[in-house]
């Protein structure tokens, strides 16, 4: 009898590493941008252990095959015994994902449960230049830095919500001229280039417009 309940407890808990595992790729994010982090997990249970480990080289056995990624290539954020994990992904290319869970007795199950496609970061656009004093009817130039691969295609807008798209953008230093009526804040709402969309608010910059100066004439009278 006790074997019996031995064997039925050892199934018990397979099950259970299966069904955690099972869970694992649908929580996980399979595609992200170089340079981001993103988060992988299974189930939590009591009296569990786990322990995560990368590889940029998916040949042989990752079952028993160490995690082979370089700290150059993808990198844990904290910790890498838990049952939740963040990973800051380097570089662009294909890795593979493996969890060990464990449970009190020691007992384990080692699988590649993931596969992670890194693409090339996404682009960015960045105002360089400060607010800015014009006087009404001239015009301003906004200095803004892309990354990326060009050609780009850049919108912005003003805090009215106006937008206006400029494509194929071919230099990575580009000026963009505006001629508000009035003082008005610009910022960019979207940048593309080859491989990606960026679609995160750069923080805005201000065209101050003042008034150009008016100037009575006075005709004076004169005396006979």
């Amino acid at each position: 009898m006790p074997r019996l309940l031995y064997i039925a407890r050892s199934l018990a808990i397979a099950a259970m590493l299966l069904l955690l595992l099972a869970l694992a790729p649908a929580r996980a994010q399979n595609v992200v941008y170089q340079g981001e982090t993103s988060t992988l997990a299974v189930v939590p249970e009591p009296f569990f252990s786990y322990k995560w480990e990368l590889y940029s080289d998916a040949t042989g056995n990752l079952v028993t095959k160490p995690g082979n990624a370089q700290a150059d290539e993808a990198v844990f954020v904290g910790s890498s015994m838990q049952a939740s994990v963040q990973v800051n992904w380097l570089k662009p290319g294909v890795y593979y994902y493996k969890v060990t869970v464990s449970d009190i007795t020691g007992c384990s199950m080692n699988s590649k449960i993931g596969r992670m496609l890194v693409k090339e970061a996404k682009p960015t656009a960045t105002i360089l230049s400060g607010d800015q004093n014009i006087c009404d009817g001239e015009t301003a130039t906004i200095e803004i830095a892309l990354t990326g691969r060009g050609p780009w295609d850049l919108t912005y807008s003003d805090e009215a919500g106006n937008l206006k798209t400029i494509t194929g953008i071919t230099d990575s230093n580009y000026l963009l001229t505006v001629n508000p009526n009035v003082s008005t804040q610009y910022f960019i709402t979207e940048v593309k280039d080859q491989n990606a969309t960026n679609t995160e608010d750069s923080p805005p910059v201000w065209v101050i417009v003042s008034p150009r100066p008016v100037f009575l004439r006075t005709i004076h009278a004169v005396e006979p």
